[in-house]
């Protein structure tokens, strides 16, 4: 069992419904690489480099970013179902669409080929030490600055925005230019791991 204590800033409003058109979306770091180390490590796979779990406590970084730039709106942890589920279901809460941009994801080259291998979408693989923040978009080059000052925020990218476009749902724009929906995760796509 886990509890949570601490304080609630009355200042402070963290919530899906918070997400607005306009909106940056941030992502802390690369991707996929918990869901790919418990895969690799299950399944005895062995690759060119160890693929290692992000697990991380954010609370550091995160009160830092809160100091620097309040008004954030929303922040998920992408956890069972990646990135793809989070931000679904933020869509789908805030009744607003968001576009992604495949090239600002940040991805490990060999988690990238683990995924390519065993036929994977890193896109909804668990991770255990990365955050989506959602905030006004004047204030993301503020955010990006201070996460990246911090061990568990450097590769920081702003992977896209709010739109009033297609509401509830999740597009990407992909390396090639074209435009595909991210729908949520139907089923497994890995053995639950937690």
């Amino acid at each position: 069992n886990t509890s949570g204590v601490g304080v609630i800033n009355k200042d402070i409003a963290i919530s899906p419904d918070r997400c607005r058109p306009g909106d940056a979306v941030i992502l802390s770091g690369r991707i996929a690489e918990h869901g790919m180390a418990i895969m690799s490590s299950r399944e005895g796979l062995e690759f060119e480099t160890t693929i290692e779990s992000d697990t991380a406590p954010l609370n550091h970084m995160i009160q830092k970013l809160l100091d620097a730039v309040p008004d954030i709106h929303v922040m998920r942890d992408p956890t069972r179902g990646g990135i793809a589920s989070a931000l679904n279901e933020i869509a789908d809460t805030a009744k607003a669409g968001i576009e992604i941009i495949e090239e600002k994801i940040p991805l490990d080259e060999t988690v990238k080929g683990a995924c390519e291998i065993l036929g994977l979408d890193p896109l909804y693989i668990a991770n255990e030490g990365k955050v989506l923040v959602f905030l006004p978009r004047d204030d993301a080059e503020k955010a990006l600055d201070c996460m990246r000052k911090d061990e568990l925020g450097r590769e920081a990218e702003l992977i896209g925005y709010v739109t009033d476009n297609h509401p509830g749902i999740v597009t990407m724009k992909t390396t090639i230019g074209s435009k595909r929906i991210v729908d949520m995760m139907s089923g497994e796509q890995l053995p639950r791991i937690c």
